[in-house]
C-alpha cells in the first residue's frame, strides 16, 4: 500500500482528503482479488518498472516480427508507481463533478455528458463568487482558450481548463461543496516522486515510439475505476501526439461501468474536434466482483451496471455509435474484444447495414488463445481481421496469470454447453470421414 500514498500524505495524513473510492485500502490491497482475466502488476521499485518496459519492448518486437499489422498490450500500473495513478483520477472526478454539480444549479441535471451544457455568464459569475479566481482573471483564461464563444461551456471545453496548457492549472484547487472552502486538488509531490512521475510518463513515450516504429498498434489495458481517470487521458494524449493516418494506440473501455457510454463520446469527440485517430478497445471488463466488494466495503456508489443485460446493451451502445463514426467520418478504429456470440452478430449485421467491409480494416475481433475458436476461426475464414490474445513475458511471472486462467476456463467449461456440442459435432465428423487432422487448403 505504501506505493498508493505519497510522502505528504503519510506524512499528514492526506489521502483522507482524497473521496473514499481513489484512496488506499488495507482490504483491498491485493488487487488479484477475484480477478482472473487480467495480469496484476504491483509496483516494487522503478528498476522494477524498467524491467517490465523491456518486456513490452520485446513483446512489440515479437508482434511486429510476426505480422504487418499486429497488436501488443501494455498496463500503465507495469510502469510506475500506482500513487499518481489513484491522484490524478481523483483530480479529474473531482474536476467533472464540480462540473456536474454546476449543471446541476442550472437546472441540467440527469443528461449524457455530451449533452449537458452550461451557461458561461452563470458559470463565471458562479467560479468568481467561490473564490477560485477574479472574474478578470476568467474571463482572461476563456478568451485565450476561445471557450464559450458560442455562450455555452461542455464537459471537453471544462476539461481543458485543467490541462497543462491553460493558466488554471496553476490553481488547482476545487470547491468542496459541503464545506463552502477551496481545497488543493493535489498534495505536493518531494523531488523523489516527481522523478518517478516523469520517468513513469518516459516510458510511456519509450514503448509509443517503439510501437510506431514496428508498425505495431498498442492497447493500453484498462484497470481498476480507482485507477481509470488517469489512464484513458494518457492514453488519450498519446493518440493526439502520434498523429498519423491510423489509430497507433487503443483505448480500453469497460462496458459494465455505468459510465462507458459517457467516456467512449467524450473521448470521440474530443478525437473529432481536434483531428486525430481514435482508436477503442471494447471489452465487458474483467474486475466486477472486486469493485462491488470494494464499493460495498469501503461505502460508494457501485460503479458497475446492475445486470448483465445492462452490460450487454451498454456494450452494443458504445459500439454502435463508434460503427456510426468510422461510417461518417473514417478516422477511428475499433476492437471488439467479446467471447459473446451475440456480440459478434450484433457486429456483423451493423457492418453490414453501414456499408463498412471486413477489406477497410477499421472493425476488428479479438478473443482469448484457447478460447472461443468458433467464433474466431469463421470470422478469419470470412476475411474479417482478427486476433488471439496471447500471453508474454517471462515464464515464472505469467505462470500464476496462467494458472488463473486455466481455474477460470474449467469453470467456463462446465457450462459451455454450445462449446462442447460443437467439439463432440467435430469430433463424429472427423471419426466417420476418416478425416482426422484439419489440414487447410
Amino acid at each position: 500500500l505504501r506505493s498508493c500514498t505519497s510522502a505528504a500524505e503519510r506524512k499528514d495524513g492526506g489521502a483522507s482528503k482524497r473521496e473514499k473510492q481513489y484512496q488506499a485500502h488495507q482490504a483491498f490491497g491485493d488487487r488479484r482479488d477475484g480477478v482472473v482475466s487480467a495480469r496484476t502488476y504491483f509496483y516494487a521499485n522503478e528498476a522494477k518498472c524498467d524491467l517490465h518496459m523491456e518486456t513490452f519492448l520485446r513483446c512489440i518486437e515479437a508482434s511486429g516480427g510476426a505480422s504487418d499489422d499486429g497488436f501488443s498490450a501494455i498496463k500503465l500500473t507495469a510502469l510506475g508507481r500506482p500513487q499518481f495513478l489513484l491522484q490524478f483520477s481523483d483530480v479529474l472526478i473531482k474536476w467533472r463533478r464540480f462540473f456536474h454539480q454546476m449543471a446541476a444549479e442550472q437546472g441540467k441535471a440527469g443528461l449524457d455528458a455530451m449533452d449537458t451544457k452550461l451557461e458561461v455568464a452563470a458559470l463565471q459569475e458562479s467560479v468568481a463568487r467561490m473564490g477560485i479566481a477574479s472574474r478578470k482573471e476568467i474571463e482572461d483564461w476563456f478568451r485565450a482558450e476561445t471557450l464559450g464563444v458560442s455562450g455555452t461551456l461542455d464537459l471537453l471545453d471544462w476539461n481543458s481548463l485543467v490541462d497543462s496548457r491553460t493558466e488554471l492549472s496553476k490553481h488547482l484547487v476545487v470547491p468542496n461543496m459541503q464545506t463552502g472552502q477551496l481545497e488543493p486538488l493535489l498534495s505536493g509531490f518531494t523531488e523523489e516522486e516527481e522523478q518517478q512521475m516523469r520517468r513513469m510518463l518516459q516510458r510511456m513515450d519509450v514503448l509509443a515510439k517503439k510501437a510506431t516504429e514496428a508498425g505495431v498498434r498498442l492497447m493500453v489495458d484498462a484497470e481498476q475505476t480507482y485507477f481509470q481517470p488517469a489512464i484513458s487521458p494518457l492514453t488519450l494524449e498519446m493518440q493526439r501526439k502520434f498523429k498519423v493516418e491510423k489509430p497507433f494506440f487503443f483505448n480500453t473501455y469497460q462496458c459494465y461501468l455505468r459510465d462507458a457510454y459517457d467516456n467512449v463520446t467524450l473521448d470521440l469527440e474530443l478525437a473529432r474536434r481536434e483531428g486525430w485517430c481514435f482508436g477503442a478497445k471494447l471489452v465487458r471488463g474483467a474486475y466486477m466482483a472486486q469493485e462491488r466488494a470494494r464499493a460495498a466495503e469501503i461505502g460508494y456508489e457501485d460503479p458497475i451496471n446492475p445486470t448483465y443485460e445492462a452490460t450487454n446493451a451498454m456494450y452494443h451502445r458504445c459500439l454502435n455509435y463508434v460503427l456510426e463514426e468510422l461510417k461518417n467520418n473514417g478516422k477511428a478504429e475499433v476492437m471488439v474484444a467479446s467471447h459473446n456470440e451475440d456480440t459478434v452478430r450484433f457486429t456483423l449485421r451493423r457492418m453490414e447495414e453501414l456499408g463498412l467491409h471486413p477489406a477497410d480494416r477499421q472493425v476488428y475481433f479479438g478473443q482469448l488463445l484457447g478460447m472461443c475458436d468458433q467464433i474466431s476461426f469463421p470470422l478469419g475464414q470470412a476475411g474479417f481481421p482478427v486476433y488471439k490474445y496471447v500471453p508474454y513475458g517471462p515464464v515464472m511471472e505469467v505462470l500464476p496469470y496462467l494458472s488463473r486462467r486455466a481455474l477460470e476456463n474449467n469453470s467456463v467449461m462446465k457450462g459451455a454447453r454450445r462449446e462442447r456440442q460443437l467439439l463432440w459435432q467435430e469430433l463424429k465428423r472427423r471419426l466417420y470421414t476418416g478425416n482426422l487432422f484439419y489440414r487447410p487448403a
